[in-house]
């Protein structure tokens, strides 16, 4: 009797299985025909009413062309600047007092911490600091965090400590490189910048000699090491017994080219990157305003659209609408 009941119940499972595949496959079946019956309405719909909708499109062109035509030329351009002295996150925050300055329209507190005249502040429209994101953690420079949303918990992809970028919004980009001479200078005056500076050059010279010296050690010990090797040689080839340790001279080459490495590295910080920051990259000439028809069409053109899109459907369903209208 048990295997019967097992084998009822077995079939039992198996129907139920079979039935419910039987059901999915008839509900993503019904979903297919809705969406393909919806999409071919829509479709109907929207050549019926080509004229409106391209009416509208030629509108929003049109609109978009005028803002265009009427509206002051801006342009936009990045630089990149190596910190060498100062944290990110310092001199960051530092450089976005412009971009308060420029939001706030105070002009005079631009012009002076610029050091500048009022004819270039006045073409001035924004300028901000950006955090570059190094994306797999390899050490190179992958895109700028513009929108500040970079997640700080990240640990693959992280913002890179020795390089930032600034963005410039300007309405003569001629002047683009008085600009950035400003923008530098503007860095290099802050005293608390020019203190931490100067004190990474002395801590940089003192390690220098503090290696130089070590290496001149090393060297010695390597001479005596050699010579007592050369000794050590001649005695067992001459049959003497000699009781002393066996160190071999090649054990302190490592620690030589090491300190080497490390004297030439910081040579080259001294030599190269002498100044508070460096600049990698510098602005580049804009060939276009950045406000051009599309601009102002990427959302003049989805609005016009959108609501003729809108009165097309009330017109077609007055009827419907009139009648639910009346009911409630």
């Amino acid at each position: 009797m048990s295997e019967i009941s097992q084998s009822k119940n077995s079939n039992s499972d198996e129907i139920d299985l079979l039935d419910l595949f039987r059901r999915m496959g008839k509900t993503i079946s019904r979903w297919a025909k809705a969406l393909s019956h919806a999409f071919l309405i829509s479709a109907v719909f929207l050549v019926k009413r080509w004229l409106p909708l391209g009416i509208s499109f030629a509108a929003a062109l049109g609109v978009s062309y005028l803002l265009k035509t009427t509206s002051e030329s801006f342009y936009t351009s990045d630089m990149v600047v190596r910190n060498n002295a100062v944290s990110n996150a310092d001199i960051i925050a530092y450089i976005n007092r412009l971009h308060n300055f420029c939001i706030e329209k105070n002009t005079s507190a631009l012009a002076n911490s610029l050091s500048t005249d009022a004819e270039l502040t006045n073409n001035i429209l924004d300028v901000s600091a950006f955090w570059i994101i190094d994306k797999g953690k390899d050490g190179v420079p992958d895109e700028v965090d513009y929108g500040n949303s970079h997640n700080v918990y990240d640990t693959v992809n992280v913002r890179m400590a020795d390089r930032f970028n600034v963005r410039v919004k300007i309405k003569a980009p001629q002047e683009l490189s008085l600009l950035q001479n400003s923008i530098i200078s503007f860095i290099r005056k802050e005293p608390l910048f020019q203190q931490k500076n100067e004190l990474r050059k002395k801590q940089n010279q003192d390690l220098i000699k503090r290696l130089g010296d070590d290496i001149s050690q090393l060297d010695t010990l390597q001479k005596i090491k050699l010579q007592q090797e050369t000794k050590s040689r001649l005695a067992q080839s001459t049959g003497q017994i000699i009781f002393m340790q066996d160190q071999k001279t090649q054990l302190v080459y490592p620690d030589i080219y090491q300190l080497y490495s490390r004297k030439q590295f910081l040579e080259s910080e001294r030599d190269l990157y002498p100044e508070i920051v460096t600049v990698l990259s510098d602005f580049n000439l804009p060939a276009k305003p950045d406000n051009g028809i599309m601009f102002y069409g990427k959302l003049i053109i989805p609005t016009f659209l959108g609501v003729t899109l809108i009165l097309l459907l009330i017109i077609a369903n007055r009827k419907k609408l009139k009648e639910v209208y009346n009911k409630y």
